[in-house]
């Protein structure tokens, strides 16, 4: 698509909530893909395990330890999605969030790759750890969202950071 890389988009998401604003999201994401003509991947919606998983993290801040969880959670999938069907290399859109941290995002994702190794032992996908706040692309983000007319949700999609409203 450009610089010789076309995405493939695995959309994993069960910290969403509720059910309908995962398939919201879902769906803005998927008419995205497709105006593009890029694959996307649904993941499957498993909030209980979700749930399972931060379990006494619910009171954490946005930020906090939740979210670090959550972002470990999710890329490791993707980790291992990548590494099952021959991609080498991940990274994620919670990076051009200004909501999020980026340290908490890169270390979720360099642990993740490192958690899926090859019979050598060795990392089966790498962490792309760009910055995609910066060099114009926080810009872009904005024209996209106002040339396709998303939906702009005020949260990150957790029921607890929705509490913090």
């Amino acid at each position: 698509m450009q610089n010789g890389i076309t995405p493939t988009i695995y959309y994993c998401n069960p910290n969403i909530y509720p059910h309908e604003e995962y398939e919201i999201r879902k769906e803005e994401c998927t008419r995205y893909a497709e105006a593009l003509g890029l694959e996307i991947i649904d993941a499957d919606y498993d909030h209980e395990n979700w749930l399972q998983s931060i379990a006494g993290l619910e009171n954490e801040p946005e930020r906090g330890g939740r979210c670090l969880k959550c972002f470990k959670l999710r890329l490791k999938r993707t980790a291992q999605y990548a590494a099952e069907h021959g991609f080498k290399v991940i990274t994620t859109t919670l990076a051009s969030s200004r909501w999020k941290s980026l340290e908490q995002i890169n270390e979720a994702g360099q642990w993740a790759c490192e958690q899926i190794c090859n019979d050598s032992g060795e990392p089966s996908v790498v962490w792309w750890d760009r910055n995609w706040r910066k060099g114009g692309l926080q810009e872009r983000r904005l024209q996209i969202l106002k040339e396709y007319d998303f939906y702009n949700q005020l949260y990150c999609g957790c029921e607890f950071s929705k509490r913090e409203l």
